[in-house]
Order: C-alpha cells, then structure tokens, then sequence
C-alpha cells in the first residue's frame, strides 16, 4: 500500500518497483527480464497436434504401400529420420542460443562428401576429421559471433559461404566408398536419438536451463553484450550444433546412397530450422517445446515418404519452405500464449494499490522517532514597546489642550 518500516532496504527495481532480491527468483533476467515462468502448455497442445498429423500420415503410407514401413525399408526409413533429427537438434540448439547457425546444412553436405570418399578407410578415419574440422570450424564461427557481439545468423550465412567453396571443389556426383550399413543399428539410433531430443527438451523446459540457454537473447537493445555466461554458452552451442551437423551428413552419404551430389546444401539449412521451428522452438530463441523435434521429424520423414508414392516431386526447398512458414505461424503462436500469466503466483504485484488507485501511489511515510509527537515549541514573547502603547496614541496631547 506505499508504507514501509522506517529504516528498511528499498532497493527496488526502477520499471516495476519490485525489490532486487524478489526478481533475482523470480525474473528470467533479474536486470529486465520478465516475470513468472513460461507455461508450457501451449507448447504441449501443439505437440498433440503434431502427433495427430504423425499418426495420419503413418496411416495415409500404409494404405498406400506397407513395404515401406517393413524390413530393410523401415530401416532407412528411421535412419533418414535420424540425420533429419541430427540436422534439426543442430538448428534448434543454435535458435534456443538466439544465434541460429544458417551454416548447418553446407557442413552436413561437406561431412556427406568427405565421408564418401574417405569412406573405405573406415569409420574412425573417415567420420573423425569431418568431426574435428565441423568443430574447429564452429569454434571459429563462435568466436566470431561472441567477441564481436554480431548476429549469430549473418556470421553462419559467412562461414556457410566459406564452406560452399569446398564443395564446389568437386565437379561431379561423388560415389560412396565405404560399406557402413547404419541401417543394422538403425533401432538403437533412433532410440538415442529421440532420448537426447526429449531430455533436451526436459531440461529445456525448466527455468534454470532456459534461462541459462536463452541469456544471448536481446533485452533491450540488440548490440548491447549479453554478459560472459551468455557468451559462453552461445559459443559452445554453435559448436555442438556445428558437430550435430557433420555427424547428420554422415548418416545421411551411408544411409544406402549410391552418390553425393556437390550441391550449396543451402536446402537442408532450410529444411532444418523449418523442422526446428515446426517442432516449437522459437525463432527469438529461449522459448521451446519437450517432444516437439522427434515428432515434427517424424512428420517430415513420414512426408517426404508418402509424396513419391502419390507421384509428388517435392525437393528439400520446398518442403523447408513450408516448414518454416508454418514455423513461423508457432512462433508467434509460442511467443504469444507462452509467457508468462499476468497476475500468476509467480509474478509479484507492483508495489502501490493496483487498479484501485489508478496510477496514484499514497505518500511515503517519515520515520518515527517520537511518539507521541509533542507540540511545537512557542516562540519566546517579545518585550512590550512602551511608545507603541494605546494609551499614547488614544489619550489627548498635551500641546492640544494649551491650545484650548
């Protein structure tokens, strides 16, 4: 109500009037975040959404050919869901940061062609220096990103151009030369795949964690830093995405092609951060869903399945393009019913009274030190000045009566 004890802390908040220590719990940035957790339910009734589409077209790909959903068939079918998921987390990681790495999809393609032609070498001298390189190359991205404090999407548009030069290096379709079948294993990779996916998201969905995620995400002003944590962490999620990355390219040459194709790969960068943002996550970053990306890629493999054999021909362009215009619709959607709810227990009243008062705050009070309070002390009486008498001004002069 405006009252307060004479000598308690007041500091306060300038733009809520909320005390420090009250927003330090409550505030996903205790300097000008907002109050109360996200709810998460609108990230839940999406997820429902999606599983209905799953299940439709799962049935729509059985009525219409349920080879494909048997045998060698099923395998590549959940081995191409796994790069698809691989590609996915590697975007959606770098959108939670609020520095999307547009470079996802050139790294995957460069990992494709260096795995099909060192592929006959073996796994470890195949798979690990498209590794280390994708890292090292993040690591850089990264430090770019963080030490010159530019948007994590321009930076990765750079390196992604960077590494499109590579791969116009080659002229021609490159042929496998490994013999990796992932498809014996495809079981257990889809297991670690949707496990990793749903604990992210798990963890996401907490406040500590996504508070810690999202701190590179703009406040106020977009240039201003963001803090070292926040450094840190977007630094590490450009390389883990970087990884994620190069490990889905490599899925994707062994996954029973027979070439790869030397094209920008500027399709599956699209292709990824539409399926990243189909499955909840927010293109402003922080905000994201727990079961969202195993099934917005469920959808798409399923799709992507079903449009051959309805005689569609639908390349990756156009496929990521309507994943991200829908994507986009869930932003907004996640952005909008996602924060906070005015007035919840989480969120603390601003101090003052509310609706009743309208704006009007009722003064502060002044520190007791006595009570009762005693009257004011009378002002001494000054002497009495005998020229300024009455009598003198009512009794007649002396000089008038001589007169007389």
């Amino acid at each position: 109500m405006g009252y307060e004890e004479a000598g308690r802390d007041r500091s306060a908040e300038p733009s809520s009037g909320v005390p420090a220590a009250v927003l330090e719990n409550v505030f996903d940035d205790p300097t000008h975040g907002e109050p109360g957790r996200d709810r998460i339910g609108v990230h839940l009734g999406w997820e429902f959404l999606l599983l209905a589409g799953l299940a439709a077209l799962g049935w729509l790909l059985w009525q219409e050919d349920s080879a494909v959903l048997r045998g060698d068939n099923l395998r590549t079918l959940l081995v191409a869901a796994v790069g698809l998921g691989l590609l996915a987390l590697a975007a959606g990681l770098s959108l939670r940061t609020a520095a999307p790495n547009l470079a996802v999809g050139p790294i995957a393609l460069a990992a494709a062609l260096h795995y099909a032609e060192q592929g006959d070498r073996g796994l470890p001298a195949s798979v690990g220096p498209a590794v280390g390189v994708a890292a090292l190359g993040g690591l850089a991205l990264a430090l770019v990103v963080v030490v010159l404090h530019v948007p994590g999407w321009a930076a990765s548009l750079a390196g992604a151009a960077g590494v499109v030069v590579y791969i116009e290096r080659r002229s021609a379709p490159v042929l496998v030369q490994g013999d990796y079948d992932p498809g014996r294993n495809a079981g257990y990779l889809i297991a670690g795949f949707a496990a990793v996916a749903i604990l992210g998201g798990l963890f996401g969905a907490t406040r500590a964690v996504r508070r810690l995620v999202g701190r590179y995400r703009p406040i106020a002003d977009p240039a201003r830093r963001r803090g070292t944590l926040a450094a840190v962490v977007t630094a590490v999620a450009l390389v883990g995405s970087s990884v994620l990355a190069a490990l889905a390219g490599v899925l994707f040459a062994a996954n029973g092609l027979e070439a790869v194709a030397p094209t920008s790969g500027l399709d599956w960068t699209v292709l990824a951060v539409g399926v990243a943002m189909l499955a909840g996550t927010s293109a402003y970053g922080r905000r994201g869903g727990v079961f969202g990306t195993v099934l917005a890629v469920g959808v798409v493999t399923l799709f992507q399945t079903y449009a051959p054999e309805r005689g569609w021909t639908l390349s990756n362009w156009a496929v990521g393009g309507v994943a991200l215009g829908v994507g986009l619709l869930v932003t907004r959607l996640v952005e909008t019913f996602g924060r906070p709810r005015p007035g919840s227990a989480d969120r603390p009243e601003p101090v003052g009274d509310g609706t009743i008062s309208t704006g009007w705050t009722m003064p502060q009070s002044q520190p007791v030190d006595n009570w009762p309070p005693t009257l004011p002390t009378p002002a001494a009486p000054q002497p009495a000045d005998p020229w300024r008498d009455p009598r003198w001004e009512d009794s007649p002069r002396r000089w008038d009566t001589d007169e007389r």
